[in-house]
C-alpha cells in the first residue's frame, strides 16, 4: 500500500484538529507533535479548557448548600453536567450518575459497597484475561477478604473472548460478571450485550468497564441492560480527576455508602447518621466541580461531532494502521482484525524493547506508550513483558500513521535490523 492511499474522510479532521490547542505544538524545534497515546489520556479541545476557565473566573463556589449567587450558579452547572452524562449514555435518570475520581474509583466503589454486602464466602466472580488492573485488583482484594473464587474468560488466539468457555463458567452460578467493553491493549470490542444477557440469565450482576468504549463509540446502558458502567472524563476529551459510575437504581439504593463525610449525609447525630438520597449518597466531600463542568463541555463537544462519525473515523484509521504496520518486517500486532477492534495497535519488534521503540519514535515527535499498559496478566499470557502501543482518536490522520511507520523503519535502522 502506498503512503496515504487511504484518505480518512469520516470527519473534517482538519477542522477538528484546530479545536485542540496542543496539536499545534512543536515538541522540538521543527518537529510537530504526533499524538498517538489517546488510550492513556485524550487531548482537550478549546471548548473544555474555556468552560473550566470561565467557571473559575465567573462562578467558583462550593455547591448544594450555599444560597448566594455564585453557589447557586456552581450547583446548577455541576448538576447540569450530571444531566448531560445521563443523556449521553442513555441512563433513565440523572440520579443514577455518580461522580467519582476516575474509572478505577468507580469500580472500587462497586467492589467495596456492593461487593462487600452481596458476595459471600465461596461465591464466584467472572472476569476476563484482558482486564485492566483496575478491574482486577479490587476483586482480588475482595476475594482475599471474603474467600471468593475468581474465574476468567479466556482470550482466544484471534484476540476475541472465548464465549463457549464463558458459557461453561456460568455453570458455577457466579454472583458477578465484570469485564471490559474494549481492551486497552488488544483493542478488542467485546460482545457486551450478549455477555450481559447470559450473565443475567445465570443470576449475576454485571459491571462494564467503559473507559475505552464510552469515548469512542455510542454506549447506551438501557440497550445493554448493564447493571453498572464505569468510565473516565480524561479519555473522552474531558479533564482528569473525574469519572462516572452509572448504576441500576435498585442496586444503588440498596448499597451502603462508600465514603463518609459532607454532602453524603441526610442528617448526623453524635451516635448515628442517615445517608443522603441518590446520587449524593456516594459523593462525600467537596467534589471536582470544575472537572464536572469540563466533562459536560466534553460531552457537548463529542455530541456535536457525532459519536457514530467518531467511531467510523477510528475504524478507517485502525484499518489503515494495521495494513501499514504489516509492511514493516518483524512487527507483530496483537489483537483481532480491524472490524473487531477500536483504534488501538499494540505491537512488538523482535529484539527491541518497547521502551527503546518509544524513545526513538519520540525523537520524531511521535507520542506512543510502552509497557504492560496496566494489563500485566494479558502480557504474561502472550509471554512478553511489554508492548509498544499506538492509539488513535478523532483528531488523528492517515498521514500520522505514515509518520509512525517511517519512525519504525528508523528503529530498524538504529538497531541494524
Amino acid at each position: 500500500m502506498t503512503q496515504s492511499s487511504v484518505d480518512v474522510r469520516s470527519l473534517d479532521v482538519t477542522r477538528i484538529r484546530s479545536d485542540f490547542p496542543i496539536l499545534r505544538r512543536e515538541v522540538r524545534p521543527g518537529i510537530p507533535l504526533i499524538y498517538l497515546d489517546s488510550t492513556a489520556t485524550s487531548q482537550k479541545p478549546e471548548a473544555v479548557i474555556r468552560a473550566m476557565d470561565e467557571f473559575y473566573r465567573q462562578s467558583n463556589a462550593n455547591i448544594h448548600r450555599g444560597i448566594h449567587v455564585l453557589a447557586e450558579e456552581s450547583t446548577a452547572a455541576y448538576e447540569l453536567a450530571r444531566e448531560k452524562v445521563a443523556q449521553f449514555i442513555g441512563a433513565p435518570a440523572a440520579r443514577q450518575i455518580i461522580f467519582t475520581r476516575n474509572t478505577t474509583e468507580a469500580i472500587n466503589l462497586v467492589a467495596y459497597a456492593w461487593g462487600r454486602a452481596n458476595l459471600t464466602a465461596g461465591g464466584v466472580g467472572i472476569l476476563t484475561e484482558m482486564e485492566h488492573h483496575s478491574n482486577l485488583v479490587p476483586w482480588h482484594i475482595l476475594a482475599a477478604e471474603k474467600n471468593l473464587r475468581l474465574e476468567f474468560i479466556p482470550v482466544a488466539p484471534d484476540g476475541m473472548l472465548d464465549l463457549d468457555e464463558y458459557r461453561r463458567l456460568l455453570d458455577h452460578q457466579p454472583k458477578l460478571v465484570s469485564f471490559t467493553h474494549m481492551s486497552n491493549v488488544l483493542g478488542t470490542i467485546t460482545p457486551a450485550a450478549e455477555i450481559i444477557r447470559l450473565a443475567h440469565e445465570a443470576g449475576a450482576v454485571t459491571l462494564l468497564d467503559g473507559a475505552q468504549s464510552v469515548p469512542h463509540f455510542p454506549v447506551n446502558v438501557q440497550s445493554l441492560d448493564v447493571d453498572f458502567l464505569a468510565f473516565s472524563a480524561h479519555k473522552m476529551c474531558g479533564p482528569t480527576g473525574i469519572g462516572v459510575l452509572y448504576g441500576r437504581k435498585s442496586l444503588l439504593e440498596a448499597m451502603p455508602p462508600f465514603l463518609g463525610g459532607g454532602d453524603m449525609i441526610k442528617r448526623v447525630h453524635l451516635r448515628s447518621f442517615a445517608a443522603n438520597d441518590l446520587p449524593h449518597k456516594f459523593e462525600a466531600g467537596t467534589p471536582a466541580i470544575a472537572e464536572a463542568i469540563g466533562l459536560g463541555a466534553a460531552i457537548d463537544y463529542l455530541t456535536s461531532v457525532g459519536m457514530d462519525a467518531i467511531a467510523a473515523h477510528e475504524q478507517e484509521i485502525i484499518a489503515y494502521a494495521l495494513e501499514r504496520l504489516e509492511e514493516v518486517p518483524g512487527v507483530k500486532v496483537f489483537g483481532p482484525s480491524a472490524e473487531h477492534k477500536g483504534g488501538v495497535a499494540a505491537f512488538t519488534f523482535p529484539g527491541v524493547h518497547p521502551h527503546d521503540v518509544s524513545q526513538i519514535l519520540d525523537q520524531a515527535g511521535i507520542a506512543v506508550r510502552a509497557g504492560h499498559h496496566c494489563a500485566q496478566p494479558l502480557h504474561e499470557k502472550y509471554g512478553i513483558p511489554a508492548t509498544t502501543r499506538a492509539s488513535f482518536y478523532l483528531y488523528n490522520t492517515s498521514e500520522e500513521v505514515d509518520k509512525l511507520v517511517e519512525g519504525l523503519y528508523k528503529v530498524k535502522e538504529v538497531f541494524g535490523m
